[in-house]
């Protein structure tokens, strides 16, 4: 055999067979990379894909709380001024209703405003807030379930208070003494500016106080209790159990609060002049009503049945948004 045919393998020149292995080589390596990519693009996708799905998680709690406070205020609005009125003169039911009666319809859902702005704002925060602190908690923190969660509600309380400055001014529009002195909400914080920005907190501890524990109240009963409800089999049996869970743990912690509200009402009803600590303003309260328990909670039945109804309405209105979210 000529040393021509014996480089030569089943008619192929050894010359055409290196080039072939070359070519398979690099396409060998080319469906390597391929295959490669395309495992990258199926890991980074489902995140570029899952961004605005995750976004939407992120801020459904904000945007259904902020909607449960409005349907809230737009029904119970009537029933707060009422209850205003006999926390801040000590007014049985009949005398803030001729009250409320003298100064006429037009005037009946005069300084809605601040509560809607406070009351959205707040409890967006409240159930938003809670949420985004029991998963840092949880993930950077090894304590007990309870322990986080109950943290989480502390600290959504307490930064619910930077707020303060629109329950202040809902304070002041609803107090008939200050009626002729302010128009409207604008007007009101344009005049506490005079006063320094520490008006606009006047009533802040009072208010951490109370923001702090009843949402450590609140969130960690509020499962207990529907959980010894009916078991609901409906949408509209949720609804329900929703409503009764959220009420009664609302109406309870209005009457416990009750007393600290009376104090906030009091400090916050004052323009200028000196900052008064709660246990002095309490004890002005205490001698005016004649250091009865009874008439320190003059109105709490009435708040009773305003706070039944409105966190029943709105934890009946967040869970069922949050459903639909």
């Amino acid at each position: 055999m000529s040393l021509r045919s014996k480089i030569k393998m089943n008619g192929h020149p050894v010359a055409v067979i290196c080039k072939k292995y070359s070519h398979m080589k690099k396409t060998f390596f080319n469906m390597m990379d391929s295959e490669a990519h395309e495992k990258r693009g199926n890991i980074l996708s489902p995140s570029q894909q899952d961004i605005s799905p995750h976004a939407v998680n992120e801020f459904k709690h904000y945007f259904c709380g902020c909607c449960a406070a409005f349907n809230n205020v737009a029904i119970t609005y009537p029933i707060q001024k009422i209850l205003f009125r006999q926390q801040l003169y000590g007014l049985k039911t009949r005398g803030a209703l001729i009250q409320l009666q003298k100064e006429g319809l037009r005037n009946l859902y005069r300084g809605i405003l601040p509560p809607l702005m406070q009351k959205t704002a707040t409890l967006a925060l409240m159930f938003g807030l809670y949420e985004d602190f029991s998963s840092i908690l949880h993930r950077h923190i090894s304590s007990p379930g309870i322990v986080t969660r109950s943290t989480a509600a502390v600290l959504a309380g307490a930064t619910e208070a930077l707020l303060t400055p629109l329950e202040r001014v809902q304070t002041l529009l609803q107090d008939n003494k200050h009626q002729d002195k302010f128009t409207n909400t604008y007007h009101a914080f344009k005049a506490l500016r005079s006063y320094g920005i520490g008006e606009y907190y006047r009533g802040l501890i009072p208010i951490l106080f109370r923001n702090g524990l009843s949402n450590a109240l609140f969130f960690g009963l509020r499962g207990p209790i529907k959980e010894h409800l009916p078991e609901a089999n409906s949408w509209s049996a949720h609804l329900i159990n929703d409503f009764i869970s959220g009420g009664l743990l609302g109406a309870m912690l209005g009457f416990l609060f009750f007393p600290v509200n009376v104090v906030k009402t009091r400090m916050q009803s004052q323009i200028g002049g000196e900052f008064q600590s709660f246990p002095k303003v309490f004890g002005k309260i205490w001698l005016e009503r004649n250091g009865k328990l009874t008439h320190l909670f003059r109105g709490a039945h009435l708040n009773y049945h305003r706070s039944l109804l409105s966190w029943g309405i709105i934890n009946a209105t967040y869970e069922f948004l949050l459903k639909l979210v």
